[in-house]
């Protein structure tokens, strides 16, 4: 901690003029935790997580190439995610097994509808949270029962507006 005590005898004028004299190379972290540019995004977010750390340096060969962020991390979520996207945000709960997600996009692309993304989310009762982002202005009821017909449960359908990320 490079600030004096709360409970110091100084003046604002002594705390200033040794704060002043404080260099960052005095007070800096030298035991610096970084990660490779070929790492992937989910390396860097558990190293930044683990270490409690909000930015990484990004070095390679000892040379410095820049820093990942929690804000990038943040935004490549959101990217990922289809956030910012216009159309329809679908949450279905299926069974973990294999073909789930196979049916939904097969029914998304029969209808002609553009997926821009998915997530799968897999929980602790054995059944899998599938999120699909449609792209475009698509009829809600009409999407439901897309899927309610051929047996997927839909948890919620949200309208999604177009934002820049």
């Amino acid at each position: 901690e490079a600030s004096p005590s709360k409970a110091t005898s100084l003046s604002i004028y002594e705390m200033n003029y040794l704060l002043n004299k404080t260099k960052v190379k005095d007070v800096m972290i030298k035991d610096v935790i970084t990660v490779s540019a070929y790492a992937s995004l989910e390396d860097a977010t558990y190293l930044m997580y683990k270490n409690k750390v909000g930015i990484l340096p990004v070095v390679d060969n000892d040379q410095l190439y820049g820093v990942i962020t929690d804000r990038d991390i943040f935004a490549a979520f959101l990217q990922v995610s289809g956030y910012g996207e216009e159309g329809v945000r679908a949450r279905f709960i299926v069974d973990n097994k294999a073909g789930e997600l196979g049916k939904i996009i097969r029914l998304v692309s029969d209808k002609e509808y553009n997926i821009v993304s998915t997530v799968q989310i897999a929980t602790k009762s054995g059944k899998v949270v599938i999120e699909v982002q449609i792209e475009g202005k698509v009829d809600l009821e009409e999407v439901r029962s897309l899927f309610e017909d051929a047996g997927i449960e839909v948890d919620s359908l949200v309208p999604t507006v177009a934002k820049n990320i």
